[in-house]
């Protein structure tokens, strides 16, 4: 796959985009050891990154809500994996899956599950919470809703607040796959 649009290079940004490009390099996600780095060896974003330079207000508000999706919510990091799993799978989106499947290993989700998501098969999940998740993730990343039965059940594992936390993790990650399917843009 050919990527509809090249990754911008950091000494052609605009001022907004290269405070935008500073932030994202600033920020959590490119903090710590990554298998796939933010940027190339020429200091170019990589993913859906790029892509949030094109329009860096809104790229801003994108990040932000990425951040605080991955990093602010009270989902542990095998929960929040197995989500963005579901979504990557659903979506087909080669890019999120490649990078959340090494974060899903490193998190303690066997290799065996990650099949599991990738086929929508049953997954074999010891916790509750994490099957209610996966389960929960997978309904919404199909058909963008919840069953009067799904939300009930959701709601009675994971709680009303945790259950809105994971429509918008999985919205999140809908809407990057998108974008990412546009742009082109491939693992």
């Amino acid at each position: 796959m050919t990527a509809r649009v090249d990754a911008l290079r950091p000494a052609d940004l605009t001022a907004a985009q290269r405070e935008l490009y500073d932030r994202i390099l600033d920020s959590a996600r490119a903090t710590g050891p990554r298998p796939f780095p933010l940027a190339d060896e020429e200091g170019r974003l990589r993913g859906p990154f790029n892509g949030m330079l094109l329009s860096p207000e809104l790229g801003h508000a994108l990040q932000e809500l990425g951040t605080v999706v991955r990093y602010g919510t009270g989902f542990t990091r095998r929960e929040k994996e197995l989500a963005i799993l579901a979504v990557a799978a659903r979506e087909h989106s080669e890019y999120e899956w490649a990078v959340h499947t090494h974060a899903a290993l490193e998190a303690g989700v066997t290799e065996e599950q990650i099949a599991a998501i990738r086929a929508g098969d049953t997954c074999a999940l010891d916790d509750p919470l994490e099957d209610a998740v996966l389960a929960t993730a997978r309904e919404l990343a199909a058909s963008g809703d919840l069953s009067d039965d799904a939300f009930a059940a959701a709601t009675g594992t994971l709680g009303l607040t945790r259950l809105y936390e994971l429509v918008t993790l999985v919205g999140y990650y809908r809407l990057v796959a998108g974008q990412l399917r546009v742009l082109r843009v491939g693992p």
